[in-house]
């Protein structure tokens, strides 16, 4: 019987810390991201741009084979939802990485850079334990989906059709 609640107790806490959350914390939205004209912004006023709008937040970076393997599909994404905002975080480890990564790439959105990459403060506070990472706002600012990866497109097309 000990051994049934201590697995109950330890899915339980599992399953949690993996939640989806409906908001930011504190934390991630004071946090400054680095724009690509060399200035700081509180990730809270990036997201205020995005207000009315379902907004797509993928967070990436250049070196990420995994993030590059997904473009095809981010741009599918794109042009089926034309009217949804994109923003792209990157977790590169230099500005100038992650440029040549947008250009290359043929990234169309907004873009930022995390200053401290993913261990640093706005990665562990979006809980960026793996990249690429989906995140969707909706129109009033209400996280809908938390945690998706490049797995999860369906999930992700599937979330912006409820969304419209």
């Amino acid at each position: 019987m000990k051994r049934i609640i201590l697995a109950l107790i330890a899915l339980a806490t599992f399953s949690c810390s993996k939640a989806q959350k409906t908001e930011f914390s504190k934390v991630a939205l004071s946090e400054t991201l680095l724009a690509t004209d060399g200035s700081q912004v509180a990730f809270k006023n990036i997201l205020k741009k995005y207000k009315g709008k379902t907004l797509v937040i993928e967070v990436w970076a250049s070196w990420c084979s995994d993030c590059v393997k997904a473009m095809p599909k981010i741009k599918e994404l794109q042009a089926s939802n034309p009217d949804v905002a994109y923003l792209f975080i990157s977790m590169d480890k230099t500005a100038e990485q992650w440029k040549k990564g947008i250009e290359k790439h043929e990234i169309k959105g907004d873009h930022f850079m995390a200053n401290d990459q993913m261990k640093g403060v706005f990665g562990k506070a979006i809980d960026a334990d793996w990249i690429p990472r989906y995140i969707i706002v909706d129109k009033k600012g209400k996280i809908v989906l938390y945690r998706a990866i490049e797995t999860d497109f369906d999930k992700i097309s599937e979330t912006l059709k409820k969304l419209k």
